[in-house]
């Protein structure tokens, strides 16, 4: 039996801090492994790349997630007592309810109402001398979702609770003050979540019925009991924090847009497949959520290695999404790839893997899919702007990795 090579120091907080995104997959090609073991926050922690070790990871009977995520990612970007947190019946029991809300029907009415908020957003940026478009973005899907969800949504509130909303993502990765701002918008977007789920089992506020503030507020889990108030929160919080995340996404769509011309008259003359292929590669080529984490279950061997019981085991996402043995030339945007794709679940994992119904892959990737392909067209038909000179080198250090202007545009017009 082979003994899991160590990695390359005895503690790699700082390293992975420092390059979240290439930190695994660099000393995966250095020891020539799938795998190695390390320490995080002093913890012992074994790290994962590929997608036969993609495979493993989301085999349910050596996996559970409860617990394994860091204390600070539960505290800020997920929220604790979530569906990302449970395993078993009860994972695929709250999934279902998720799952509910990501029909046809519903994106296409997330879809319409996003398609009127980039309308309200491009005809005030007419007007401005120049905008930032990651932070602009957070607005218009911000907007749409709460919209499409059945939560109310003051005007004067917009502004605060997109704030807030957004450093659930935008600063969870980070050290000091912004994840310290971090938590307290996790604690003020929770109390207004609760309120919201408080307000509708009182009938004070009435959502559509199939809505997904009305569908979370009378869910029941296994126990047949109503989801307590503080839960509840944290699962409406799960459908509105990455739709307003998928900025991340649609700022990428502009940055692949701006690097590789080429592709524009592709995009606006609708060839068949192709924006789907282009999205496909969006998503594959930039950075996103650098790794997931679980628990081992028991103690186990793979490919002659031991896995000990109750190890914390982390999985490389873009690592895996840029392994030359299922993509060639990984370092290039090539959306004619995704013509070839095998469809696997494991080697493409821009948003988890496996199964949507019993696994951990985010339910929400549709909307992210739909949303991504919506900007591409927008940009590529329904509105002209200029890209000025800035500084449009990705930042590996953060998390999530942007642009570092944020990509500001001027001169936007409606077509």
């Amino acid at each position: 039996m082979s003994k899991i090579s160590q990695g390359p120091r005895f503690d790699s907080t700082l390293a992975l801090v420092g390059d979240p995104y290439r930190f695994i997959s660099k000393h995966c090609r250095n020891l020539g492994a799938d795998l190695f073991e390390t320490r995080l926050g002093l913890r012992k922690a074994i790290c994962m790349s590929g997608p036969e070790a993609a495979r493993l990871f989301y085999d349910s009977s050596r996996f559970m997630r409860h617990g394994a995520m860091p204390k600070a990612i539960q505290k800020t970007l997920l929220g604790q007592g979530g569906v990302q947190g449970l395993d078993d019946e009860a994972h695929r029991h709250r999934k279902q309810l998720f799952m509910t809300l990501m029909t046809h029907e519903r994106i296409e009415h997330l879809l319409e109402i996003s398609a009127g908020e980039w309308q309200r957003g491009t005809q005030r940026w007419a007007s401005m001398q120049k905008i930032m478009l990651y932070t602009e973005l957070h607005e218009i899907l911000m907007r749409a979702v709460c919209a499409w969800a059945g939560l109310p949504l003051a005007e004067l509130q917009i502004d605060a609770r997109t704030r807030d909303t957004a450093a659930l993502f935008d600063h969870a990765g980070s050290v000091g003050f912004r994840h310290l701002w971090s938590r307290w918008a996790r604690k003020r977007v929770n109390h207004w979540m609760e309120d919201v789920i408080e307000q509708t089992r009182g009938g004070r506020i009435q959502p559509p019925e199939r809505s997904a503030a009305h569908s979370i507020a009378w869910h029941r889990d296994l126990d047949g009991k109503l989801l307590p108030p503080h839960i509840a929160a944290v699962e409406l919080i799960n459908v509105i924090r990455p739709t307003v995340a998928v900025s991340v996404y649609i700022v990428f769509v502009a940055h692949a847009l701006l690097t590789r011309p080429d592709l524009r008259e592709k995009l606006s003359a609708g060839a068949d497949g192709y924006r789907d292929c282009f999205v496909q590669e969006v998503r594959r080529y930039y950075p996103f959520f650098p790794a997931v984490a679980a628990r081992t279950r028991k103690a186990f061997e793979w490919n002659g290695y031991r896995f000990p019981e109750g190890r914390r085991v982390f999985l490389d996402l873009y690592g895996t999404n840029h392994d030359p043995r299922t993509w060639e030339r990984p370092e290039q945007f090539e959306p004619e790839r995704f013509r070839q794709w095998d469809g696997s679940s494991f080697n493409f994992l821009p948003q988890g893997g496996g199964d949507h119904h019993s696994n951990h892959r985010c339910p929400g990737e549709w909307f992210t899919v739909a949303l991504m392909k919506q900007a591409a067209d927008i940009f590529t038909r329904r509105i002209s702007y200029h890209v000025p000179e800035q500084d449009l080198r990705i930042d590996w250090s953060r998390l999530p990795a942007l642009p570092r202007s944020g990509f500001v545009m001027t001169d936007v017009r409606e077509n």
